[in-house]
């Protein structure tokens, strides 16, 4: 005797969430898998320029030498301090996380607003760093068409790649801020969770972990 099985929406996939994760997270991080994807791309093509013209390339030691306001020489040390703000600011946003989990309102404005910090002041520092390298060398200045530095293919990686990783934490920080309003206004509060917070959590580490291999490729290698 055949048992008849009743299933009312049979496109609808029940009840269950794939690792108990919510619509809005998978998608998120649908996004941002198609968007390692782009930046591994950009880095991949930096890498074959490199190797090509490796006799011509500049070496980034020899480049990116100024710190502001010091006298001197002092290689990549500018970098490594935007590498460590970039970073500091994913701990900041793993806290405020943390804290929505928690449902501790004013911790996670505390937290998100230091992310914020933290995101404006590399957006500073490499406004500043651009400003150097288009400046030049010895009045020559930089372009996307000459560089006095060697190969003119590396201003243009330059300014693509970092330039593209700067228009993400723009983003992010513009993001970040209308969450911060949204989190003072209660609104996240009334939901009963702070998924949201979790959510642009997710694409802010993203952002920092993409900065670590375009420092690694771009500026050490």
């Amino acid at each position: 005797m055949e048992q008849a099985v009743e299933n009312k929406d049979p496109w609808g996939g029940g009840d269950a969430k794939p690792l108990g994760s919510s619509y809005g997270k998978l998608m998120m991080w649908f996004f941002l898998m198609t968007d390692a994807l782009t930046f591994s791309g950009f880095l991949a093509a930096y890498g074959f320029s490199r190797f090509k013209y490796g006799d011509i390339w500049p070496v980034a030691e020899e480049v990116f030498t100024h710190f502001p306001f010091l006298e001197g020489e002092h290689p990549l040390l500018f970098v490594a301090l935007m590498t460590f703000i970039l970073i500091l600011s994913s701990v900041t946003m793993v806290l405020a996380v943390n804290y929505g989990h928690k449902m501790e309102k004013k911790k996670v404005i505390l937290w998100l607003s230091l992310t914020i910090v933290g995101g404006i002041l590399f957006l500073s520092s490499q406004a500043w760093e651009w400003a150097h390298f288009i400046h030049g060398l010895d009045g020559v200045p930089a372009t996307l068409v000459s560089n006095p530095y060697g190969h003119p293919l590396f201003g243009d990686y330059f300014f693509f790649i970092t330039g593209f990783h700067g228009f993400h934490v723009l983003s992010g920080v513009i993001i970040l801020i209308i969450i911060l309003i949204n989190v003072i206004k209660g609104t996240y509060e009334e939901r009963g969770h702070y998924e949201m917070v979790e959510k642009v959590g997710l694409y802010w580490h993203f952002v920092d972990l993409v900065w670590v291999f375009v420092f690694t490729f771009f500026y050490l290698v």
